[in-house]
């Protein structure tokens, strides 16, 4: 017999690390990059301190009389100007391969503790949108349908990203530029490997468990669509206001076409369509619609 319950705490933990983890990162600016500023004052530090040196020597030349101690006290001097803790601190920089290998790890262990717990407890398959009694034809029409829906919404996300611009609100673009690949491995990493990955934990998370499990054993699934999409918004906050609310309702169609079709693999299909199709326009090819 499921035990609901159990499988809800297990998801609001799996939700509260997700949120924290999506706050920390949001908290670092990724855009960030060492002072320049910094550099420049330390040469100045070290100008000081052969100027120093220099007014030293003359001075030793002119007068003979100088002590030893008055020399070793220059040396100290000049050490103290130039000393290891003036040098100006570095940023640690990181490459897209890295970032996207954090971010699959990250998503794909959360998945991982997910599909644990949901067959520990018992879950059935089709709670989470899994219809196994026919997997093929299901399966290619939960494809087409994902491929309708995640090509609708892209086309419906640029609309609102030039309608946004139009009217003087901007949308952040730079954690998708971070991510962005440079190299051909890097693209077969992020389109093999990463968004699959990311669409897979996120549709389980937020329309499988969610919608799907929590009203199988609630019923009130309209409101969990509603709930769960706000905190789809959430936990993108690296994108900005705006991007907050796109995400959002892109999280509610997508929650809208879970409870219709009960397929998690179509809303996968539509998510995974949406990003790729976003680092492949907007990232690879610079076309920008807002």
């Amino acid at each position: 017999m499921p035990n609901w319950t159990a499988f809800s705490g297990l998801t609001g933990v799996v939700l509260v690390l997700l949120l924290s983890l999506a706050r920390l990162s949001q908290g670092q600016d990724m855009s960030e990059r060492p002072n320049e500023s910094t550099p420049q004052s330390n040469s100045n530090h070290e100008t000081e301190a052969f100027t120093t040196k220099d007014s030293d020597q003359q001075n030793e030349a002119e007068i003979s009389t100088n002590t030893t101690e008055n020399t070793n006290s220059n040396s100290n001097s000049n050490r103290q100007l130039s000393s290891p803790s003036d040098e100006a601190p570095t940023q640690p920089q990181f490459s897209a391969g890295m970032l996207l290998a954090n971010v699959a790890l990250s998503q794909g262990l959360f998945g991982f503790i997910l599909v644990a717990g949901a067959w520990y407890t018992a879950i059935p398959p089709a709670a989470l949108g899994l219809d196994v009694r026919d997997p093929l034809s299901v399966g290619l029409l939960a494809v087409g349908v994902g491929v309708v829906t995640g090509l609708g919404l892209y086309a419906a996300n640029a609309v609102g990203a030039a309608s946004a611009t139009a009217l003087g609100y901007e949308y952040e673009e730079q954690l998708r530029d971070l991510l962005t690949p440079e190299t051909p491995a890097g693209w077969v990493l992020l389109l093999c490997g990463v968004l699959p990955i990311i669409a897979g934990f996120e549709e389980l998370l937020f329309r499988g468990v969610l919608i799907g499990v929590l009203s199988s054993g609630f019923a009130i699934s309209w409101f969990l669509a509603g709930g769960s999409s706000v905190a789809f918004a959430v936990g993108h906050g690296a994108q900005g206001r705006l991007g907050i609310l796109v995400t959002g309702i892109l999280g509610f169609a997508l929650a809208v076409v879970f409870i219709y079709t009960n397929s998690l693999l179509a809303v996968v299909v539509a998510h995974y369509l949406v990003n790729a199709l976003e680092f492949i326009i907007g990232g690879a090819m610079g076309i920008e619609w807002g």
